[in-house]
C-alpha cells in the first residue's frame, strides 16, 4: 500500500489479507474483496486529495469563524482567605488541611 498509489489502482487481495490480520479481524473471501474495493476507494479519494494545492491556505481549526465568549481580563480582589476557610471540612496553619498522600516527613 503505497502513498503514491493512483485513484484507479487496487488494492490486492495478500494487501488486505494483511491490514486484516494486523487488526485480528476474520474475514471470509467475500468480505475481503467487499474490504479490497472499499478501501481501494478510501486511498484514491486520499490520494485525489494528496493533489490538492494547499499552500496558500491558512491554518484553521473550526469549518466557520468562531469567537469565544470571553470576559475581559481583569484583575481583582479575590474572597477573603476566612470566607473561603469557613467552608473546608478541616484547615491547618491558614490553608486547606489534606490527607498525607506520600509517605514520607511530614
Amino acid at each position: 500500500m503505497s502513498h503514491d498509489s493512483s485513484p484507479s489502482e487496487k488494492l490486492t487481495l495478500e494487501q488486505v489479507r494483511h491490514v486484516a490480520k494486523l487488526a485480528r479481524l476474520a474475514l471470509s473471501e467475500p468480505e475481503l474483496e467487499t474490504m479490497r474495493e472499499q478501501l481501494s476507494r478510501i486511498l484514491g479519494h486520499v490520494a485525489s486529495l494528496d493533489a490538492l494545492d494547499v499552500a496558500d491556505v491558512p491554518p484553521t481549526s473550526h469549518a466557520v469563524p468562531m469567537q469565544a465568549p470571553l470576559r475581559p481580563d481583569v484583575v481583582r480582589d479575590s474572597l477573603p482567605r476566612s470566607e473561603l476557610l469557613a467552608s473546608a471540612p478541616s484547615t491547618e496553619a491558614g490553608a486547606f488541611a489534606v490527607p498525607q498522600v506520600m509517605e514520607g516527613d511530614s
